[in-house]
């Protein structure tokens, strides 16, 4: 079964028959059952799962150091991305939509690479906390509305317990208060369905490896989930529990230097996500060579299978990590 996210899935309709008159009596009109009408199900354009209406889109810059952990807010996430940062370190931008927690964090700063991702989105909300100055700028330009600690102070606090600047948190409702044109959820390419019936390689563990970051993915039959591991260690919420998703997208990346960089000149990465590529998608505990390709920065980002068939997604939150097949700091 396959089914675009967004689109309705129809049941079959109930058979309907008559009876023959009985022999020596006079016909009568026949009775016919009342046709039952179709169901429709909406299947969520970002995790194929049932909803009742799309809501605007809040995507959070989220730090994803050792420090900064245990992040708050990544379970309800729709969607999360991997993006490399500077020193081969790498941070989160979570998408939330059907779920919106009410807390999120710790938050920390823009890169180029977010405003890359955010158009497929259409216009959404954007938290982070601070940028370079050179790029505030492209911020303003960019297709999102900006909900940022600078422009919109108080739906942000400092947690207590941490430290800056990993104490940084935000309240969601605020911020999308900020923001009431965001864009609501829609089609972002993404496929949801039964998995494709060949090319799966049974998994028990994936790696993918940054310059000074390590993600290891490993499948739980009982939770029919990916466990989710950073640098040999279980990736915890604060929620409590381990992270985990039912779908890992690796997807295989250009990755190249930008023109920002910091004080003592180490480079921000720019992560390339527009174009084609090819990708690994962890699901139902098996390994699927995919190929992925978003022609423009407007579309959202299609994946298929080696044959050319859409390559499902199991239903749920979906990570994609952004790597390089050969780890860079460029």
């Amino acid at each position: 079964m396959i089914w675009l996210a967004g689109a309705a899935v129809l049941l079959p309709v109930a058979a309907c028959s008559s009876d023959e008159p009985a022999p020596g009596r006079a016909p009568q009109a026949a009775t016919v059952a009342p046709s039952e009408e179709p169901e429709e199900v909406n299947a969520h354009p970002f995790t194929g799962k049932p909803y009742g209406k799309l809501k605007p889109v809040l995507a959070v810059k989220i730090e994803n150091t050792a420090a900064g952990k245990p992040q708050l807010g990544l379970k309800s996430a729709d969607v999360v991305y991997v993006e490399q940062v500077e020193a081969g370190l790498t941070r989160l931008m979570a998408v939330f939509s059907s779920k919106v927690p009410a807390k999120v964090g710790p938050v920390r700063s823009a890169r180029i690479s977010d405003l890359h991702i955010a158009p497929q989105f259409g216009k959404p909300a954007f938290s982070y906390s601070g940028a370079q100055s050179k790029m505030l700028p492209f911020i303003a330009e960019a297709s999102l509305y900006d909900v940022g600690d600078t422009r919109n102070p108080g739906a942000y606090f400092r947690q207590p317990g941490r430290f800056a600047p990993y104490n940084l948190f935000a309240n969601t409702k605020q911020l999308l208060s900020a923001a009431p044109k965001a864009s609501k959820a829609k089609d972002i390419g993404f496929t949801f369905g039964d998995a494709p019936a060949e090319g799966g390689v049974d998994r028990k563990s994936y790696t993918v490896k940054w310059p000074a970051a390590r993600f290891t993915f490993t499948w739980s039959a009982a939770k029919k989930q990916w466990m989710i591991w950073q640098d040999g260690k279980k990736d915890m919420a604060a929620e409590g529990g381990q992270l985990s998703a039912p779908t890992i997208v690796v997807q295989y990346t250009k990755t190249e230097r930008s023109e920002f960089h910091d004080s003592n000149d180490s480079y921000t990465p720019l992560v390339n996500t527009t174009g084609k590529g090819t990708a690994m998608v962890l699901r139902d505990g098996k390994a699927f060579k995919a190929n992925w390709e978003r022609e423009s920065e407007e579309d959202g980002t299609t994946f298929t299978t080696q044959s050319g068939e859409p390559m499902n997604f199991a239903p749920g939150q979906v990570w994609v990590a952004l790597a390089s097949r050969k780890p860079v700091i460029p």
